[in-house]
């Protein structure tokens, strides 16, 4: 059956390159949303809990359940709390949802600093944190979002200003209520945009994963993938001269050649939209279109690995490596080889 196997040596290095970044393991938060970028959340929480890693971060309550065991907190980005679970935070996205949180709960301030996608305004900040206190929750952290730190440009410095400013206000606020607030905006991408952290924690999804895509004028990580996809063989057969594979015979052979197929298809996230274009890291044409199950190759091994680097299918596919890792079949078997 077709599979996906993971490197604990480069999960082990990326943790490593993460931490020598920010100043230790303790600002270390692994992002584990959508089982953990396709990589499967349990065995990912329990090895960067081996290593030392004490955050996470999921969207839903689902998630935190699976992987609660691992870490001393857990931060679930898009559901709001049934319960007021003592290693759960919320993220508070606007001032009018604050009301619709049970007393208690533990909750982490998320402010629009320029992504103009979710988060109360700066100008607010204030008003939020009272309207915390008034509902009797928990304010245990501010935080933010890059919207363009893998790119050249002005944006993450005066995101960052902007960020930096609000922690002198919200630590007024917070003393007030005796709260102690904890500060993060950087992604994967913001982790490696200075020399230093001056934040409580980042959190690291896709360089954890070892798929970080960085302008060429910025810093390179050596990050290593952690993930390859493998397929197994279905049948093989001689592909003669002027014959077409697959539906609407979309590739035709040249000269006889031999050609296999492999039990992955875009129901198991392998995209459609590389067919015909993907030629994988040994050098192995996919050939005619991806079917829901199955997909061509140019080979005739009984194993064939689809690829050890995301982004490079999502570069056939006219993709990101996110997309690609994040529609993985969750039914796949997934296990550590070293």
């Amino acid at each position: 059956m077709a599979s996906i196997k993971l490197s604990r040596e480069a999960l082990i290095h990326n943790l490593d390159i993460i931490a020598h970044q920010v100043g230790g393991k303790d600002k270390i938060a692994v992002v584990l949303k959508d089982n953990a970028y396709g990589h499967g959340s349990v065995l990912i929480a329990q090895a960067a809990s081996d290593y030392g890693v004490k955050q996470a971060v999921v969207r839903l309550e689902r998630e935190a359940f699976e992987i609660t065991d691992f870490f001393d907190n857990v931060l679930i980005l898009g559901q709001k709390p049934t319960h007021p679970y003592p290693k759960f935070s919320y993220a508070v996205n606007s001032l009018e949802e604050i009301a619709l949180y049970p007393r208690g709960a533990r909750v982490e301030l998320k402010i629009d600093t320029g992504m103009h996608r979710n988060g109360i305004m700066p100008n607010q900040i204030e008003e939020a944190m009272e309207k915390i206190a008034q509902n009797d929750l928990i304010c245990v952290g501010i935080m933010s979002h890059f919207r363009s730190a893998d790119t050249l440009s002005s944006e993450w410095y005066w995101q960052r200003k902007i960020f930096d400013e609000l922690k002198d206000r919200a630590s007024v606020v917070a003393k007030k209520y005796g709260w102690l607030l904890r500060f993060h905006i950087s992604n994967s991408a913001g982790t490696f945009r200075s020399v230093s952290c001056s934040d409580d924690m980042v959190r690291v999804g896709i360089a954890l994963y070892g798929c970080l895509q960085m302008d060429s004028t910025l810093f390179q990580p050596s990050l290593k993938p952690i993930l390859s996809l493998w397929g197994d063989k279905i049948a093989t057969r001689i592909l003669k001269a002027g014959e077409r594979v697959g539906y609407n015979g979309t590739y035709e052979a040249y000269a006889d050649e031999v050609l296999s197929t492999y039990d992955l298809g875009y129901a198991n996230g392998l995209d459609r939209l590389a067919s015909n274009r993907y030629v994988t890291p040994l050098g192995i044409a996919l050939r005619g279109r991806i079917s829901m199950d199955s997909a061509s190759f140019s080979s005739d091994t009984d194993e064939l690995m689809i690829f050890d680097n995301a982004n490079d299918y999502a570069y056939a596919a006219g993709t990101i490596g996110y997309e690609i890792l994040a529609c993985l079949d969750k039914d796949l078997k997934r296990r550590w080889i070293d």
